[in-house]
């Protein structure tokens, strides 16, 4: 596990503790975190979750607004309570005031192509494809319907696995 990660979210505990004057339980680490989320923050169980993938393609703009991005909604949590907005007025003034950084929502990191299944079904109009999730639901009993011309969709036992840009 990075230890630059660990060492960042020390820090950011260490800053918001001088800043409001008051100790911060520290949270748990961890990176199994995977997909399009950078990092995330579990507020109840005082949990931090990074995306090993995407550190490692970014690392130094991870450390300098990821990890304190999460470190924000722990340090909020912990100050106002479950009440407020996740990046409302109380997490925007942490991460400007405390932190010195831009309050942005979203990464802006180039997200690796992943292979997607498609499974082929078929209405009286068009061909349609249908995520792995719907396909296991239909297997399990659930119908879906066409929109256009409201027949029912039937699975043609074709599959089709494309590499797909994020």
């Amino acid at each position: 596990m990075p230890v630059d990660v660990f060492n960042k979210v020390e820090a950011c505990y260490q800053q918001a503790e001088r800043y409001f004057d008051r100790t911060f339980s520290r949270p748990q680490v961890n990176f199994a975190l995977r997909g399009k989320a950078a990092g995330t923050a579990h507020l109840q169980r005082n949990l931090l979750r990074f995306n090993a993938l995407l550190y490692q393609e970014n690392r130094e703009h991870f450390l300098q607004q990821t990890v304190p991005h999460e470190v924000a909604h722990l340090v909020a949590h912990q100050l106002y309570g479950g009440g407020i907005q996740p990046h409302g007025p109380q997490w925007q003034a942490i991460m400007t005031a405390v932190f010195g950084l831009p309050a942005q929502r979203c990464h802006t990191y180039k997200l690796p192509p992943v292979w997607k299944t498609l499974y082929a079904y078929a209405c009286s109009c068009r061909e349609h494809g249908l995520s792995g999730q719907r396909h296991a639901r239909v297997l399990r009993g659930y119908g879906y319907v066409c929109r256009h011309c409201k027949g029912s969709l039937s699975f043609s036992g074709r599959v089709e696995r494309k590499l797909v840009e994020r």
